[in-house]
């Protein structure tokens, strides 16, 4: 019998943070190709006694796909195993169109991604009500070309909340492109390693967070988040949602008169 390869998203570095399903899945995999760099280790540990494991950090295209195919056409059940959600920045479309033209059958398993870890570890909302209810994920050119059309300076003139995958390494050019749309004292988070035991969380403005970046020595696996959704004063939050107002009425409840 041959299952279908399923890319599962390990989420951002904290193992508990996978889904029941790809903990299921992964529990019952026969070989698991995973990012060694990215994924933690502690996810491999309660694979079943047999399961083979191969890291993918030293591969090419080619040698991952073949990974895959030799475990499908043995009869396996495979696990890809991505860190955060496959669907971002996961660089599984090249490897879905490699299956399709094997025609081997896949499913993808979503997973948790940085951001909304971030969020959560912050204990920040993305979406404020009067002071954004847009995110916009989004990365700065470098090795990987960006379209014109998604620059991040014409991304920023939304002035909706940032989120910046794979870039801290240019913060200061970030900064310079997303300034004219943003006051210097917008605040903004550079959150270090998501989920992992050494994740950190460098606060600052626009105006100075290029320098507090510097000293704080990240370089890499980073997110920028700007917006004013992450200041955090006292008080600031005052917009509330309409959702729980005694007042906004829907299908489940009904409006309470004010007195």
């Amino acid at each position: 019998m041959k299952h279908p390869v399923i890319f599962v998203g390990a989420g951002p570095g904290d193992p508990e943070l996978i889904t029941v399903k790809g903990r299921r899945l992964l529990n019952e995999a026969d070989r698991i190709v995973y990012a060694g760099s990215l994924v933690p280790a502690a996810l491999l540990e309660e694979r079943k006694p047999g399961a083979a494991a191969f890291d993918s950090a030293p591969l090419t295209l080619s040698e991952t796909h073949a990974l895959l195919v030799e475990g499908y056409r043995r009869g396996e059940r495979v696990v890809r195993l991505h860190t955060g959600d496959p669907g971002l920045y996961g660089a599984i479309r090249e490897q879905m169109d490699l299956l399709d033209g094997e025609g081997i059958p896949y499913e993808v398993v979503p997973g948790v991604s940085a951001v909304f870890a971030a969020a959560a570890a912050l204990k920040r909302e993305l979406t404020l009500p009067e002071v954004s209810q847009t995110v916009i994920l989004t990365r700065m050119a470098g090795r990987t070309p960006v379209p014109e059309r998604e620059s991040l300076r014409s991304l920023a003139s939304h002035r909706a909340t940032l989120a910046i995958y794979l870039s801290v390494q240019q913060i200061e050019k970030l900064v310079s492109e997303v300034s004219p749309y943003y006051s210097p004292e917008t605040p903004v988070v550079v959150a270090y390693r998501v989920g992992w035991p050494d994740e950190a969380f460098v606060r600052g403005t626009l105006s100075d967070i290029a320098g507090v970046v510097q000293a704080s020595g990240i370089r890499r696996q980073a997110l920028v988040l700007v917006g004013d959704v992450f200041d955090f004063q006292e008080g600031t939050e005052k917009k509330r949602s309409r959702l729980y107002d005694e007042s906004f009425e829907h299908g489940f409840r009904q409006a309470k008169e004010k007195s």
